[in-house]
């Protein structure tokens, strides 16, 4: 069976929340919150659930500034994507998260959630808020995922600038 799914990172410092999107890339279901290790630990976590579920591309969420820029946050998120791209043979794809978080704080809140529980389950919410938000993405331009794009579109990274394929 040919590689169907989008998974979908909240890359945190303590926690990684993730999300799976259905075989079609329509919809977005979280699926576990994970609590680091090592960075090794960590890649290879990412790479057995990249296989369990036949993942055929990945999306780490890129905890950008209110501004935009690039800070400490981001930077791990961006060392965190290479050590996946050394490894594994799917793309890895950057993408906007600002707000996911608080999103999905406020969906815990308003299901009356208690705070302890809600500490245990945001990160993988707010995984599925992003993988949502990518989905719709390509929905918006007719596509379905990075591998059903072609050329410029498929390079162009959550800034929206062409990243160039040379090294």
């Amino acid at each position: 069976m040919a590689n169907t799914r989008i998974l979908a990172l909240d890359y945190g410092t303590k926690r990684v929340g993730v999300a799976l999107s259905d075989e079609l890339g329509w919809t977005a279901q979280p699926l576990e919150t994970y609590l680091r290790r090592s960075l090794e630990a960590d890649v290879a976590h990412v790479q057995q659930l990249v296989l369990a579920h036949e993942v055929r591309e990945v999306v780490l969420g890129l905890p950008l500034r209110l501004d935009g820029s690039i800070g400490p946050a981001a930077e791990s998120a961006n060392q965190f994507k290479e050590q996946l791209e050394r490894v594994l043979s799917v793309p890895v794809i950057a993408w906007d998260e600002r707000y996911t978080t608080k999103a999905a704080e406020d969906i815990l809140i308003q299901a009356n959630m208690s705070r302890k529980k809600r500490k245990g389950t945001v990160d993988r919410i707010a995984a599925a808020i992003l993988l949502q938000s990518y989905l719709e993405s390509l929905s918006s331009s007719g596509e379905t995922g990075l591998a059903a794009m072609d050329g410029e579109d498929a390079a162009q990274d959550v800034a929206g600038e062409t990243v160039s394929d040379e090294a």
